[in-house]
């Protein structure tokens, strides 16, 4: 008995059961779980079948037949993409648009009736669990890309940066600063990383480079919902390789006092506590790394 794959085998097992995932007419739809998945995943305008198989997990053939059982009942056409003619677009038609709503209804009250049973405090505690059983299976699917600094997801995060080192700090925060630093992560002179779950952004990170060999980081930060999953440890270790690749082997950060979580993760991860090497206001503590 594995300690850790037993119980997720047996909340498959159970989860299947409940929510009727086995059974022909799933959700009462007259569809089984499989075409239905697809329904879920368009929107009116619909999506690249490039980018729905890859949202799903699936293979081009089963794709296609699930494709073709929608097209036969009238829900979807496959057409060429208008932005590219190479490839097929998935779009839902009018009595499409209304199965799927028709199936969101079907769905909420599903949800429903298996949390009914439960006292309101069960509710929220299974409500949390499977937020966080979410995450945490979702968390090794993050991807961590090089962005300009003026992308949106890049200011998104930013943004969402600042708000929280304003909360937290005694004093507040000034964005301005932040604002003028912009022009610091482009290429020429740093760089961007944005980390993503699909299309949230859930982390971000910086490099600006202090001279020919050293490399500083900036912008550390991960959404509060995705702390504690490794996020943070991926950022700091991507900066570092890109720190390596530009041929600055030396890393220094800054960070105030009461990120006690942050300075903790540097210390872990190898950093040392320098003198003051910048005139920043908010910083509080400094550190450094030589990486071989």
């Amino acid at each position: 008995m594995d300690p850790v794959v037993t119980p997720l085998r047996k909340f498959n097992l159970a989860w299947s059961r409940r929510v009727g995932a086995l059974e022909e007419s799933f959700l009462g739809s007259g569809r089984a779980l499989g075409p239905n998945r697809v329904l879920f995943e368009l929107d009116e305008q619909g999506v690249a079948v490039a980018e729905l198989r890859e949202r799903l997990g699936l293979d081009s053939g089963y794709t296609s037949r699930l494709l073709r059982q929608l097209e036969d009942e009238g829900l979807v056409r496959v057409e060429a993409d208008p932005a590219d003619a190479r490839r097929r677009r998935v779009v839902p038609t009018q009595s499409g648009v209304a199965a799927r709503a028709d199936l969101e209804q079907r769905s909420e009250q599903k949800a429903r009736e298996v949390v009914g049973p439960l006292s309101p405090r069960l509710q929220h505690r299974l409500a949390g669990l499977l937020a966080e059983a979410d995450r945490v299976l979702r968390s090794p699917d993050v991807t961590i890309v090089d962005v300009p600094p003026a992308d949106p997801d890049a200011r998104a995060a930013v943004a969402a940066y600042l708000r929280e080192l304003d909360d937290r700090f005694a004093t507040g925060f000034d964005p301005e600063q932040a604002a003028q630093d912009e022009v610091e992560f482009t290429r020429e002179r740093g760089l961007f990383l944005v980390a993503r779950s699909g299309t949230d952004v859930v982390g971000c990170g910086a490099l600006r480079w202090l001279g020919s060999d050293v490399a500083e980081i900036k912008r550390m930060w991960v959404n509060p919902d995705w702390r504690g999953l490794g996020v943070a440890q991926r950022l700091l270790s991507r900066l570092e390789d890109e720190a390596v690749r530009s041929h600055r082997p030396l890393v220094r950060l800054d960070t105030h006092g009461d990120l006690a979580a942050a300075i903790a993760m540097y210390r872990r991860a190898g950093y040392v506590e320098v003198p003051r090497y910048n005139d920043n206001p908010y910083a509080q503590h400094w550190f450094e790394k030589q990486i071989d």
